[in-house]
C-alpha cells in the first residue's frame, strides 16, 4: 500500500506542529510502534520542538519502510521538513537479545553521542547505543532518504525496546488502551526534554 492510499483510511491520521527548528517525529505511531507517538508528541511539546506523527489506530497496521515516507511526501509532512533543521525520529523495535537496549542511529552522530548520557544518566538500568557497528544494520537510519537524514543537520533514530514502552504495573502498552503512563516512559520524555535544551543552549 502506498502511503497515498495509507493517509485515505479513516484509521490513520497525521499530526503536526510547527515549533522550533528541532523535530520529533513518530511516522509508526499509534498501534504499530506503540507509545512512540505519545514519547514524540510529550517530549516535543514540552521542549518547544515541532512534532510530526502518522497514526494508525486499526489492530492490524501496516509497517512501510522509512523511505516510503520521503518518496510520497503529504503536505504536513513537507511543511514539516521544510521547517526543521535536525531531528529526533522516535522508532520501537524487538530484539529478544536487545530488550534493554536503547539504538540511537541516523547520520548526525554528534547529536547521537550527545543525547546518548543524558538518557543514560534518566535511565541508568538501560544500555545506549551509538556505536553504528553494534547497531543491527536494519535499524542504523543511514539510507539518504530516510526522513531522519532529510533535514539540512539530519538527525538520530531512537529505537526503543518493548521494554521502555511497557507498563510493567498494568501490563500492557503505556498509554495506550486505558493504560496509564510507565514510569519509564516518563524518565524518558523528561530526557529528552532536557536534551534539546542542552542541545540549543550549546548551539
Amino acid at each position: 500500500m502506498t502511503i497515498t492510499n495509507l493517509l485515505l483510511r479513516d484509521d490513520v491520521s497525521e499530526e503536526f506542529e510547527l515549533r522550533s527548528s528541532f523535530g520529533f517525529m513518530a511516522y509508526h505511531g499509534g498501534s504499530l510502534e506503540k507509545a512512540t507517538d505519545v514519547i514524540a508528541r510529550e517530549a516535543a511539546e514540552r521542549s518547544n520542538s515541532s512534532y510530526y506523527g502518522l497514526i494508525q489506530t486499526h489492530d492490524d497496521p501496516i509497517h512501510f519502510a522509512s523511505t516510503q515516507l520521503i518518496k510520497e511526501k503529504s503536505e504536513s509532512l513537507d511543511r514539516f521538513l521544510n521547517h526543521v533543521t535536525i531531528v529526533v525520529t522516535v522508532h520501537g523495535y524487538g530484539r529478544e537479545h536487545l530488550f534493554h537496549s536503547v539504538l540511537l542511529g541516523g547520520r548526525n552522530r554528534e547529536l547521537a553521542v550527545h543525547f546518548a548520557p543524558v538518557l543514560q544518566a534518566a535511565l541508568p538500568e538501560y544500555e545506549f547505543e551509538t556505536s553504528l557497528e553494534k547497531i543491527p544494520r536494519e535499524l542504523r537510519g543511514q539510507h539518504h532518504q530516510n526522513p531522519v537524514n532529510y533535514p539540512p543537520q539530519k538527525g538520530v533514530q531512537l529505537e526503543l525496546p518493548p521494554t521502555l514502552r511497557w507498563n510493567r504495573e498494568e501490563w500492557g502498552w503505556s498509554d495506550n488502551g486505558g493504560i496509564g503512563r510507565a514510569k519509564q516512559v516518563d524518565q524518558l520524555i523528561e530526557a529528552l526534554v532536557l536534551g534539546v535544551n542542552k542541545w540549543e543552549a550549546s548551539s
